[in-house]
């Protein structure tokens, strides 16, 4: 396995935001891992099961997701079974649907894929397709094309609009 490197090993002390997302959601586990409790799976036995992932790379990918609140341990039990813990989205996890949706989006018109059952992200209520768009502070909608990122120092990051 590749060594990380500074960037990566720091992330979460990072000032950058993206880095700082990527010391939590550190590996593609942590994304379908969400996308599994998205789908309504809550167990470790339902995570691995419908992953084929290692029990040990799932317990440590569950562990990170609950030590930096994308998930909460709530406690169940089955019946005449010990109890046990079930994972749940936080708010902070469940913000991360529009980072998933805008994944899945990405990957439905950049990525071929092949046959079997897709995802999609769809209203509670009516069921409707639903996108990731970019909006400004006045709440209209921008291109990707009209967007640019710039580095900005601490201060001026301070002086600059809250983001809607």
């Amino acid at each position: 396995m590749p060594r990380k490197s500074a960037t990566l090993m720091n992330a979460l002390d990072s000032q950058c935001g993206i880095a700082r997302s990527l010391g939590v959601l550190s590996d593609s586990w942590s994304f379908l891992l969400l996308r599994e409790a998205l789908l309504g799976k809550r167990t470790f036995a339902q995570f691995r099961d419908s992953l084929g992932i290692a029990s040990d790379v799932l317990s440590t990918r569950l562990n990170t997701l609950v030590e930096h609140g994308v998930l909460e341990k709530v406690p169940y039990q089955e019946q005449g079974q010990r109890t046990r813990d079930a994972y749940e989205l936080t708010a902070a996890g469940n913000e991360l649907k529009l980072v998933l949706v805008a994944m899945q989006q990405w990957g439905e018109a950049n990525v071929p894929r092949g046959p079997g059952v897709s995802m999609l992200p769809v209203t509670r209520a009516g069921q409707e397709l639903v996108r990731a768009v970019l909006v400004d502070a006045s709440g209209v909608n921008v291109r990707h094309e009209d967007v640019d990122f710039i580095r900005v120092s601490d201060t001026d990051a301070a002086q600059a609009p809250a983001p809607c």
